[in-house]
């Protein structure tokens, strides 16, 4: 049999681990913590934290039910529920990322700069995103959302302009979207713009490794879950270098198909991705494969 491996780069980058490690030292004082939306995008890992007594909730029920511990996750939140937890006696365990509370901030204080100038703050991300729906509050969602080069149409080039990144994004699609605003805005004779790569340095770093490590073996599987959208990103990294790549979020997802005795297999996944799930996912591989 040939060797499966897990790829030591992968797993929990520091923000979530920050953020487990948080809820798990309340959980431990108390039966059960409620955090406003799915602490990770990876559904084993909350269904682990849940059986700890971890329970999600929705931005409806933090304002309806007004429970009197939240915690924040990783992603951030925008303002308004802070000033909602203040005025309400609500407690808040924040843990969000400190890389994300650093580009809120700079988000602010280019909206500061933009509303002086009558400019604009744009932002490349998906409009859904938890951590997207925070930076945009900071600036009480007058971002100019970019999920695809199709919404640059919606920016008007002869204004200032700045420009950010959802931290997880794509560095090679970010760098696309700022040449292709620059090449607009010196059409219009409009020097006054700014890209800002805020793409998390967990995420940018890993694609070289991730790809020499996709290169070294016949067979990778990938594991994340199936919402993230670092996830996706990186799974795209492993397939354009291993054509037999393959994405699951669980163990029971693995076809024994895709193996073969000779195969040598790769196990990598998303910064959303625990560690052990990886490694129950090497034992079932072990096991198929005797």
């Amino acid at each position: 049999m040939k060797k499966i491996d897990i790829d030591p780069d992968a797993g929990f980058c520091f923000g979530v681990v920050r953020a487990i490690q948080q809820a798990e030292e309340a959980l431990a004082q108390e039966p059960s913590l409620y955090c406003l939306g799915d602490i990770v995008h990876n559904e084993e890992e909350i269904e682990r934290l849940q059986q700890k007594g971890l329970k999600t909730i929705n931005r409806e029920q933090f304002y309806k039910e007004k429970i009197p511990k939240v915690l924040i996750r990783a992603h951030g939140e925008p303002p308004e529920y802070y000033d909602f937890a203040r005025t309400h006696g609500i407690t808040l365990i924040d843990t969000t990322c400190p890389i994300v509370i650093r580009l809120q901030q700079e988000i602010r204080r280019a909206g500061e700069e933009m509303n002086e100038k009558s400019g604009q703050v744009l932002l490349f991300g998906k409009k859904n995103h938890a951590e997207v729906i925070g930076l945009n509050g900071q600036i009480n969602n007058s971002a100019i959302i970019i999920e695809s080069p199709q919404d640059i149409e919606n920016v008007d080039y002869t204004k200032p302009i700045r420009l950010f990144s959802q931290t997880t994004k794509s560095v090679e699609e970010f760098q696309q979207l700022s040449q292709m605003i620059l090449d607009k805005t010196r059409l219009c004779g409009n020097d006054d713009v700014v890209a800002y790569n805020t793409i998390c340095h967990s995420v940018s770093n890993r694609s070289e490794k991730l790809s020499a490590f996709a290169k070294g073996y016949d067979v990778i599987v990938f594991v994340s879950g199936r919402q993230s959208s670092n996830g996706k990103y990186l799974f795209n990294i492993c397939r354009e270098n291993n054509k037999r790549t393959h994405h699951i979020s669980k163990p029971e997802e693995l076809d024994a198909s895709w193996f073969r005795t000779e195969d040598s297999i790769g196990i990598t996944g998303a910064t959303s991705t625990p560690q052990w799930l990886m490694e129950k996912i090497a034992v079932e591989i072990t096991k198929a494969r005797r």
